[in-house]
């Protein structure tokens, strides 16, 4: 019985980064010689034990043998005479297939650590193709260790398309396809994630709304990147530059969807194209099955980004509606979601990056000046239910009209 530390902590580990969870493989043993140690089984379609003291997982080595579709429709062998060797086999990529001995030995028997130094995210085997969900996380390294120059091996983006165009990742749960997106969102370039996904076809397949905006133009003098799609990279760029919340994040990945269905005799203009793209955000977020927080957030972002960049010109009316839409007067934490998501698009443009975007603040100190207003204000006149409401909403009108007229006159 022999125990190895595999996968990414041994990746990790190489490449310098912090190790946070570490796995292990255990060749020479049975299930029963598992639980006579202590170990705690919780695997049901395969052997996988919680070590007695430390927690940690503990997978008895095997191989896997493909007899349905997804990622789900394997036959699991697990048996004492398998080999790590073996166990490494089945793994996706040379740089998660690598193992330490007890000794801090590096057993490497498919060139992980050479692909690792020529910063190449390649295939172990031709089985690579029996697990759609291949797909979706090649492309998630991609984004993880695209700032170390990674990129994905061209046989290996060859295995990925050949996935795409057999209709596997048809066969993927959405609630997978989710994870894997939201855990992409987190990573450090999650514009790769979807250029790799553009690149084999897969996003064609799974979100074919974000795919449909590559190659749509737009006015130059306000987009001098032109494509629609290059212009939604990079404000995804400029999302993550802002903040580290995958719901803003999102937000700005689903905010131009309209675009894509812009009738060819308007272009490059996208008239309403807010508006056309509240149902295509709808409609990818129940084909993914993405949460409600993310959701309303996309859905807040698609439909008002454009007053947000007009907000310094908006009449008290108009100003009050964009405050009380995006829910800003009771929750200031989803207002300012909105307001980044809002910025990263500003910024999202070919010499634009470093803009500022005085909108931001214009607009949060109408939320404060709309505050003010409270019932409070009018007990003393006796009004209540829809009269109450009206005058709030008066009085609102008139505070943010006059510090429109204000700002206006410095």
């Amino acid at each position: 019985m022999e125990t190895y530390l595999v996968g990414g902590a041994v990746r990790d580990q190489l490449l310098g980064y912090p190790v946070h969870e570490r796995d292990w493989v255990v060749v020479g043993a049975t299930p029963d010689d598992m639980l006579a140690r202590g170990f705690q089984q919780v695997g049901k379609d395969f052997p996988v034990y919680l070590h007695p003291v430390t927690r940690e997982e503990h997978a008895l080595a095997r191989t896997e043998r493909k007899q349905g579709h997804g990622y789900t429709g394997f036959a699991v062998h697990c048996a004492k005479e398998v080999t790590l060797e073996e166990d490494l086999q089945r793994r996706d990529l040379t740089i998660n297939a690598m193992a330490l001995d007890k000794d801090q030995r590096l057993i490497d028997p498919y060139g992980g650590e050479r692909d690792l130094q020529q910063r190449l995210l390649r295939h172990v085997s031709d089985a690579f193709v029996e697990d759609p969900l291949r797909v979706l996380r090649t492309a998630r390294f991609a984004a993880r260790y695209a700032h170390l120059g990674f990129s994905v091996a061209a046989e290996t983006l060859d295995l990925m398309t050949a996935i795409v165009d057999q209709g596997e990742l048809a066969h993927l749960p959405a609630e997978r396809i989710w994870t894997e997106m939201d855990r992409a969102l987190g990573e450090r370039n999650p514009e790769v994630f979807i250029d790799v996904l553009r690149q084999c076809g897969g996003l064609k397949k799974l979100i074919p709304e974000l795919d449909a905006l590559f190659g749509v133009p737009q006015p130059e003098t306000h987009h001098p990147e032109i494509d629609s799609g290059i212009h939604t990279l990079m404000t995804l760029q400029q999302a993550v530059r802002l903040t580290p919340a995958r719901d803003v994040r999102f937000a700005v990945l689903m905010h131009d969807l309209g675009k894509g269905t812009t009738p060819a005799h308007e272009l490059p203009r996208h008239i309403a194209h807010e508006h056309r793209g509240i149902e295509l955000v709808e409609a990818v977020c129940r084909r993914v099955k993405v949460p409600r927080q993310y959701r309303d957030l996309a859905l807040k972002v698609c439909e008002y980004h454009l007053l947000c960049h007009q907000a310094t010109g908006l009449r008290g009316k108009t100003l009050l509606k964009l405050i009380t839409a995006t829910d800003a007067l009771r929750r200031g934490e989803r207002f300012e979601a909105f307001l980044l998501a809002c910025e990263a698009d500003a910024r999202g443009r070919k010499g634009q990056e470093e803009a500022p975007y005085p909108q931001a603040d214009y607009l949060r100190q109408a939320q404060l000046l709309a505050q003010q207003v409270t019932a409070a204000d009018f007990v003393g006149q006796g009004l209540q239910g829809k009269e109450l409401g009206q005058a709030i909403t008066t009085a609102r009108i008139a505070k943010l009209e006059a510090y429109r007229q204000r700002e206006q006159a410095l």
